[in-house]
């Protein structure tokens, strides 16, 4: 059992506090990690480059921690709880990545809804889900991306709709709404993932190599006959 549990656990052999290395250790691995997370959804959703806006380079990251966990002999569920906290980072960073974008150099335009879909049926039917606006600009060229913010149960085709737009085109628009910061909601899931670090690292710490089991020879007795 005791092998079992540092299998799946880590060692952890330590008595009181971890030390202060040890801990700094975690939460630089942990910063790091998110910060390579982050900073790529950002420098791809900024520059226009699919595979770092899209995430795939963050998940890159987040699998590049979860094997640096593994070659410090973390256990092996601390590495699969820290992997699966950096791909569900990575996985929000792309749109917290485009809001920064346009709340930084976007710019707001008026338009008109064309036809809006009910949220129930755009779930499937299950449930309540978002509504989607179809939106035109005032030339009447319609907007390849469909508008949920602003656009709820009382808006009616014809309703003018206030949205924010990448002048570059390097981000899809979306409704203006009011709220907190874009990098808001990453902040659960990077310190959760940073605590997770630190733990995985702090449990990998060993003493001492595990000793050698030795080796015991059979040995037949010898007789006179």
């Amino acid at each position: 059992m005791s092998h079992v549990r540092t299998t799946v656990w880590g060692p952890a052999e330590f008595v009181g506090l971890p030390p202060g290395w040890l801990v700094a250790e975690g939460v630089l691995a942990g910063a790091v990690a998110t910060a390579a997370i982050v900073g790529t959804a950002l420098f791809g959703a900024w520059s226009g480059r699919p595979s770092l806006a899209d995430g795939e380079a963050g998940l890159v990251c987040g699998v590049a921690l979860a094997l640096y966990l593994a070659s410090v002999g973390a256990g092996r569920a601390l590495v699969g709880i820290t992997a699966l906290l950096g791909v569900c980072l990575a996985l929000q960073a792309p749109q917290a990545a485009a809001g920064v974008v346009l709340a930084e150099r976007g710019r707001v335009q008026s338009v008109v809804v064309t036809s809006v879909d009910d949220g129930q049926a755009a779930n499937g039917g299950h449930g309540r889900g978002r509504y989607l606006c179809s939106v035109v600009d005032h030339d009447g060229v319609p907007f390849k991306t469909r508008i949920w913010r602003g656009c709820g149960e009382a808006t009616r085709p014809g309703d003018a709709l206030a949205i924010v737009y990448d002048p570059e085109g390097r981000v899809p628009p979306r409704g203006v709404a009011g709220g907190p910061g874009p990098l808001r909601d990453l902040v659960p899931w990077s310190m959760a993932l940073m605590a997770a670090s630190v733990t995985a690292v702090v449990r990998s710490y060993r003493l001492s190599s595990p000793p050698d089991v030795p080796q015991v020879s059979e040995r037949r007795p010898t007789g006179r006959r």
